[in-house]
């Protein structure tokens, strides 16, 4: 057999030819890439000045408006919860002396009244005592 140098060449060649076109197609597919990922990149960035970056700006705002309502709230509430805490102070001191009060008036009244229960009451009984003693007539 005699070797066909011929054919073993041009089969070379041919392999030589796909691999030059494969290597084409491979920094073409890279070039390509790099486009769509440049276009990408722009689009994104455009959507995000046009879109996103106002919307942030009305969310921070939004925001700010938020934390200043909720620190005013928080200010207020101090206030009426010291408010409260004040006339609840106030209203246990007056009865306190209320009752103070209450007490040294009605103490000279139930002293009166144990007075005059306690005569009525020895007079009841020394008028018992009378009745029931014989008559030394």
């Amino acid at each position: 057999m005699e070797p066909n140098l011929g054919t073993t060449n041009l089969l070379l060649g041919i392999m030589a030819v796909v691999s030059v076109l494969e290597g084409l197609l491979i920094v073409g597919l890279g070039v390509a890439g790099f486009i769509v990922y440049k276009r990408v990149m722009e689009l994104v960035t455009n959507l995000e000045a046009r879109h996103v970056m106002p919307a942030m700006v009305r969310v921070n705002a939004i925001l700010d408006d938020v934390q200043g309502v909720t620190s005013t709230v928080r200010e207020e509430t101090e206030r009426v919860d010291q408010a409260i805490h004040s006339t609840m102070d106030r209203l246990d001191d007056t009865a306190d002396r209320m009752r103070s009060n209450v007490r040294a008036k009605t103490s000279r009244l139930i002293g009166v009244i144990r007075g005059v229960r306690t005569v009525i009451e020895t007079l009841l009984h020394h008028g018992q005592d009378r009745r029931h003693q014989p008559s030394e007539t």
